[in-house]
C-alpha cells in the first residue's frame, strides 16, 4: 500500500505527528512492535506517575494527624500498587487506539526497517514479512535505558525502569545508580513505601546534576531528611551478583574511598540510548553520530523523504519534545511555514516529592554566557497555600537579564510545581519582563503567586518577605 506518510514508531512523537498530519489530510500508516503510546504511556510518563501518586497518597495517610485527622496505620499493598499503575497505562494505550481510528490511520504490527526504494519492511509477530511505501517517511523509534559498562543490566538483580515498574516482590534495599529524573523518582517511591534507598550520582553537584545549583542542594536536604543515602560525585566500581543479593562497590571522586553497599537490587538510570540500530539506516546512507540521527530544523535527514524525531535526534529526550518536533515536522512537510523549535525555552520537569521544574538558563550558566543578572527568589514558607496544603518546602527562583529585563530562567522545587512552570515558558515565549510579571494580578491564594514574588524580590519590590 502507498502512504504519503509512514511513521515507524508511536510514542508520544509518532502518534502525535500521524494525528497531525492526518489532520492535514495526508494518508497515514504508524508502524508499532509494542502497544500504541510507546515507552511514554506504557512504561514511562504516565505509569510512573500513578506510582508516584500511590506514594504521595500513602505519605499523606502517614501525616493525616498533621491535618487533624485521625487514621489507622495504613499499609502498601504492592502489588496493587503495580496493578494500578498498569492499569492506567492500559487506558492511556486504549485512548491513543481510539485516535487512531478516529483520524482514519492505519496501524501496523511489527517491527520495521527503512528499504533503499523509500519502502518501509514490516516483519510481525509471526515473522511474516510486508513492505509498504510511502512519500515520506518519520523514524519516531524513541529510546531506551543506557547501560553503563559496570553496571550491566539483566533484568533481574539490576533492572532498568520497565523492570522498576513490575517487579513482582518489593524489594527491601534498592542502590539507584544515577540521580536525574527518572533515578530520583524511583528513589522516591521505593523510599516512601518502605524500601532503604541509596543513591549513587556520578557528577558533583549529586541529585538532579542538570538543575540549577540551588535545586540541586535543596532536593539534597529534604531526600536526607526523608532517610534516602545520597552519594554525590560517585563511581560505580562493581556490582556482583553472585549471590542472594548484590554488593555495589562505590568509589568516592574526590577522596578514593571505597564502600560496598548490599542490597536486593539495583535500578539503573543512568540516561537513555537511541533505538537507532537495525533499522536500515546505513543501507540508505542516513547520517548518524554515537547512534543519534542528525537532521535539519524541521527533522529532515540527509536523505529526501526521510525524517526523524524524538529520543533519536539531538536535544532533551523528553515526551513533550517529541509531540513538538512530530508537529512541526509533518507541517512543514505539508507546505506550511512552522517556526523552528526554541530548545532554550522547554521546560523540564521531575515528578518526585516535591517536584522540580525549569526552563531557561540557571543562574551559573546565565553568569558564563556574560548576562549581568538580576535573581530573585521566593520560598514556599512564606506563601498563605503552600502553608494551608501543609506544603512549605522549596522555593522559585527567577533570573533576568539586568539590562533589559530579559527572563534567562526560572527554577522551581516544591509541592505542584510541574503546573506552575507552563506560565514562565508562556512568558518567555511572549518576551514578556519582569516588571511585566510583577504587574499581573495573581490570584491568592495560590502557589502560582510565588512566580510573581520572586520576580518581585528580583527588583527589590517583594511585599511578602
Amino acid at each position: 500500500m502507498n502512504y504519503d506518510l509512514i511513521v515507524i514508531g508511536s510514542g508520544p512523537g509518532g502518534y502525535v505527528a500521524a494525528i497531525r498530519a492526518a489532520q492535514l489530510k495526508m494518508k497515514v500508516a504508524v508502524v508499532e512492535r509494542e502497544s500504541l503510546g510507546g515507552i511514554c504511556l506504557n512504561w514511562g510518563c504516565i505509569p510512573t506517575k500513578a506510582l508516584l501518586k500511590s506514594a504521595q497518597v500513602f505519605e499523606y495517610f502517614q501525616h493525616a494527624e498533621d491535618y487533624g485527622i485521625k487514621a489507622a496505620s495504613p499499609k502498601i499493598d504492592f502489588d496493587a500498587t503495580i496493578k494500578r499503575s498498569r492499569g492506567v497505562a492500559d487506558g492511556m494505550s486504549k485512548g491513543v487506539t481510539f485516535l487512531m481510528r478516529k483520524n482514519k490511520i492505519d496501524v501496523i504490527n511489527g517491527v520495521a526497517k527503512l528499504t533503499k526504494s523509500k519502502g518501509v519492511e514490516v516483519k510481525d509477530s509471526a515473522g511474516k514479512t510486508q513492505t509498504y511505501t510511502a512519500k515520506n517517511v518519520i523514524i519516531a523509534t524513541g529510546g531506551r535505558a543506557k547501560e553503563l559498562p559496570n553496571v550491566p543490566i539483566d533484568g533481574e538483580k539490576i533492572i532498568e525502569y520497565r523492570k522498576a515498574m513490575s517487579l513482582p516482590k518489593q524489594p527491601k534495599k534498592m542502590v539507584v545508580v544515577g540521580a536525574g529524573a527518572i533515578g530520583v523518582e524511583f528513589a522516591y517511591f521505593y523510599h516512601t513505601i518502605g524500601t532503604e534507598v541509596t543513591i549513587v550520582e556520578f557528577l558533583e553537584q549529586g541529585l538532579v546534576p542538570r538543575e540549577d545549583a540551588d535545586i540541586s542542594k535543596e532536593l539534597g536536604k529534604i531526600y536526607q531528611k526523608k532517610g534516602i543515602k545520597v552519594l554525590g560525585n560517585t563511581s560505580v566500581e562493581t556490582v556482583d551478583t553472585k549471590g542472594k543479593g548484590c554488593v555495589v562497590t562505590v568509589k568516592n571522586r574526590k577522596t578514593g574511598a571505597t564502600e560496598k553497599i548490599e542490597c536486593d537490587v539495583v535500578l539503573s538510570a543512568a540516561g537513555v540510548t537511541p533505538n537507532t540500530e537495525n533499522i536500515g539506516l546505513e543501507d540508505l546512507g542516513v547520517k548518524t553520530d554515537r547512534g543519534v540521527i542528525q537532521v535539519d530544523p524541521f527533522y529532515q535527514t540527509n536523505v529526501p523523504g526521510i525524517y526523524a524525531i524524538g529520543d533519536v535526534v539531538p536535544g532533551p529526550a523528553l515526551a513533550h519534545v517529541a509531540s513538538a518536533e512530530g508537529i512541526i515536522c509533518v507541517e512543514k512537510m505539508a507546505g506550511l511555514n512552522p517556526e523552528p523549535l526554541d530548545y532554550n525555552n522547554i521546560p523540564s520537569c521531575t515528578y518526585c516529592s516535591p517536584e522540580v521544574a525549569s526552563v531557561g538558563l540557571t543562574e551559573q550558566a546565565a553568569k558564563d554566557a556574560g548576562y549581568e543578572i538580576k535573581v530573585g527568589k521566593f520560598p514556599f514558607s512564606a506563601s498563605g497555600k503552600a502553608s494551608a496544603a501543609g506544603a512549605k518546602e522549596g522555593f522559585v527562583k527567577v533570573i533576568f537579564d539586568a539590562k533589559y529585563g530579559e527572563w534567562l530562567g526560572a527554577h522551581l522545587i516544591g509541592f505542584n510545581v510541574t503546573e506552575l512552570v507552563a506560565e514562565v515558558v508562556t512568558a518567555r515565549k511572549l518576551e514578556t519582563t519582569g516588571h511585566e510579571i510583577i504587574k499581573s494580578v495573581h490570584p491568592h491564594p495560590t502557589m502560582s503567586e510565588a512566580i510573581m514574588e520572586a520576580a518581585a524580590a528580583a527588583y527589590d519590590e517583594v511585599i511578602h518577605l
